[in-house]
């Protein structure tokens, strides 16, 4: 994973209220801003409060552009069939003129069934609706009017075209992303066997990826981890506070018995939590890393107290980082700002 460029994701699942939970997220983006991570990324959750508590990220990534100086502001993911791809649009280029460029747009077909029938969609026609709206957006960024008309975006952003991602379980996604010259998402909660580590099942989508990017074309890939780095005095602590979440994972995404070793269950499920040394050494074992170009880390299922999660932000970037190669500060930031600078 050298060369990789460190950034932060949030569910926003902090303790509170939900005015609680966007202040504590503002705080730990801000924090994240000042120790030097590249990219900041938010989810989109509707209306399951425990599963993520951001239904709309574009106001969101609003305030954070007002509170930071460098950090890319990410949406990981908007789920696009049911969401309105002209509003898509007008709402990233406004936070993307506000924040002087730095928007990154993660797009995804959703995974949440149940939400689509709030926005009168059904999740069967989720994919072909998915390509129609990416139609739109990708018109709407490169100017070529607004679904056959001759209106234009305003405030026009040609640069976002440049800076789309999109978020996939499969090879043929990977593909597809990759024949697009967009970017590849690639989350923690990949749908895998028991017993299968989750590089087995990411890695080939890399290399499709890869195989169809244009010729070029430079690659963008991110793998979203969760990963939380506490001093060795509060290790005992925070594990105890992990334990539910952990096994929550285990039931939701393995699909397996969650009665056994807490430990070993956070293995299984990719949970990164220990001394700096520990994290280090389970992040070499990914392989997945080693072909990204971008690492986002997450708290969840963790869910540490807002303090341990300030101080693993702390931790990931001054010493964690380094030993892994992952790249933080102005150039990096400022590579993601470029991309896109062509189209």
């Amino acid at each position: 994973m050298s060369g990789a460029r460190l950034g932060f994701f949030t569910r926003v699942l902090d303790a509170g209220t939900d005015g609680d939970r966007y202040g504590k997220a503002l705080a730990q983006v801000r924090a994240a801003d000042e120790h030097g991570f590249a990219s900041l990324w938010v989810a989109q959750h509707h209306f399951d409060r425990d599963e993520g508590g951001l239904p709309s990220p574009f106001p969101f990534l609003a305030a954070a552009a007002v509170q930071t100086e460098r950090i890319a502001l990410g949406t990981g993911i908007v789920t696009l069939p049911i969401d309105d791809p002209v509003r898509v649009a007008e709402d990233a280029a406004f936070v993307d003129a506000l924040s002087g460029g730095r928007v990154q747009l993660g797009i995804g077909t959703g995974g949440t069934p149940s939400s689509f029938a709030a926005f009168e969609r059904s999740s069967d026609d989720r994919r072909a609706i998915h390509a129609a709206h990416l139609d739109v957006l990708r018109d709407a960024f490169a100017g070529r009017g607004i679904r056959n008309t001759d209106l234009r975006l305003n405030p026009a952003a040609p640069h976002l075209g440049g800076r789309l991602w999109q978020a996939t379980f499969s090879i043929d996604g990977g593909r597809r992303a990759g024949s697009a010259g967009d970017g590849l998402l690639l989350s923690r909660t990949q749908p895998r066997d028991d017993g299968q580590d989750l590089h087995e099942v990411q890695v080939p989508i890399v290399e499709a990826y890869l195989a169809a990017l244009p010729r070029g074309v430079a690659p963008r890939i991110l793998a979203s981890r969760t990963a939380v780095v506490v001093d060795a005095d509060r290790l005992d602590e925070v594990w105890a506070r992990a334990d539910a979440g952990i096994r929550r994972l285990a039931r939701t995404f393995l699909q397996r018995n969650a009665d056994g070793d807490l430990r070993e269950l956070a293995a299984l499920t990719n949970t990164h939590l220990g001394t700096v040394d520990e994290v280090v050494a389970s992040l070499r074992t990914d392989r997945t890393l080693e072909l990204a170009t971008d690492v986002a880390f997450q708290v969840h299922s963790i869910d540490p107290a807002h303090e341990v999660t300030l101080r693993s932000i702390d931790l990931l970037a001054s010493e964690v980082a380094p030993q892994l190669g992952l790249r933080t500060g102005a150039a990096a930031a400022e590579e993601l700002r470029s991309l896109g600078a062509e189209v």
